[in-house]
């Protein structure tokens, strides 16, 4: 699967771009502030529906315009055209030139894997941030898994909003308990299943890249040790107080342990970055194992904050990439793009919200 081509229209400093993507590896070189990563960024939402910048539509429209255009030709078992619009008043997407009306039916179109430093969070951040990364990694390769979480978060939010009120509706409140016992349950289930499908893959991973330094081990942990049922209504009293659903898997957490112990609290930074690379390693190498090619791989300035040793553990990633005919778009300075990875790429000069093809490139 690849991205044949990019079409950009009042998207972040791009007020016009058209651009045709090879397979392969396509080094985006520039200055900050340049536009490098926003191309990254305009891939990955045609890829998710979201940025990995963690923004939303607004931040991402060019600065006196209304609304942002982004769209692309992919290439895989099928061709696939994606158009997206975004603006205040209005949102269109569309696929092979019909509006989606199902989420569930456009993911899949793209896959990628994002390789940036918000990764850090994944390690440093709360647990909600490793619920998303598990439950995008099951979106996109579990058919069915997106609108039952979607179901799961409405009951979770309609729950809520009853204990919210000052005489709870008993009634309303037991059938969004049920709903809610029932769709939960299920997504424990295809949770639990994945860790330790996924689990061994980060390890490696790890070892890869942090040199057998230290045991890598992914525990999940739900917020549901044994009974839903009877957790959720044992929960009841607390519930009244917080006002809010405290048992279930919006709760659930996926621990992360180095030599045994939390990688959070007692990881240094250069162990953290290291097992934040090691799971989008891991993310990319699932996928690929599941769809039969790999995704198409986005790295924003990552290689530039290892060390040699740690980046020729994160080769290997790139060289599969090539050898199945992926495509990788990496973003570097001139000064510190990785020249481990040879002259056998594509390179591109981005310079204020415009991209040329550079006289060296592949």
């Amino acid at each position: 699967m690849h991205l044949a081509h990019l079409r950009l229209r009042d998207f972040r400093n791009y007020a016009r771009l058209d651009v045709d993507f090879a397979p392969g590896f396509h080094l985006l070189l520039g200055d900050n502030a340049q536009g490098k990563t926003n191309i990254l960024e305009a891939i990955y939402l045609m890829a998710t529906l979201r940025s990995f910048r963690g923004v939303g539509g607004a931040q991402m429209i060019r600065h006196g315009a209304k609304g942002y255009f982004v769209g692309g030709h992919v290439v895989g078992p099928a061709e696939q055209e994606i158009k997206m619009y975004w603006s205040a008043r209005e949102r269109k997407l569309a696929l092979g030139g019909q509006p989606v009306k199902k989420l569930a039916d456009y993911l899949g179109a793209l896959h990628t894997v994002v390789f940036c430093t918000e990764d850090l969070q994944l390690v440093k951040g709360t647990a909600r941030a490793r619920r998303r990364f598990l439950d995008l990694l099951l979106a996109q390769t579990r058919p069915g898994y997106l609108p039952l979480l979607q179901r799961y978060m409405h009951a979770v939010r309609a729950r809520n909003a009853l204990l919210k009120q000052r005489a709870v509706d008993e009634a309303a409140l037991e059938s969004f308990s049920a709903e809610l016992v029932k769709l939960g349950s299920d997504l424990i289930r295809a949770r639990r299943e994945l860790v330790p499908k996924f689990s061994p893959l980060a390890r490696l991973a790890y070892r890869r890249i942090a040199n057998d330094a230290e045991d890598l081990r992914i525990e999940y942990q739900p917020s549901v040790k044994h009974d839903f049922a009877v957790e959720l209504a044992q929960s009841r009293a607390r519930e009244r107080s917080f006002r809010a659903t405290l048992v279930g898997p919006h709760r659930d957490e996926l621990q992360l342990l180095q030599d045994g112990k939390s990688a959070a609290q007692f990881g240094s930074e250069g162990q953290k970055r290291t097992l934040a690379i090691a799971l989008k390693m891991a993310q990319a190498e699932f996928l690929a194992g599941r769809h039969g090619s790999p995704p198409v791989l986005l790295i924003d300035d990552v290689m530039g904050e290892l060390d040699v040793k740690r980046r020729s553990g994160f080769l290997p990633l790139l060289e599969s990439a090539r050898r199945a005919s992926g495509q990788v778009f990496m973003t570097c300075t001139e000064e510190n793009w990785p020249r481990e990875l040879g002259g056998d790429l594509h390179r591109w000069e981005v310079r204020a919200g415009a991209l040329h093809r550079s006289e060296a490139g592949g």
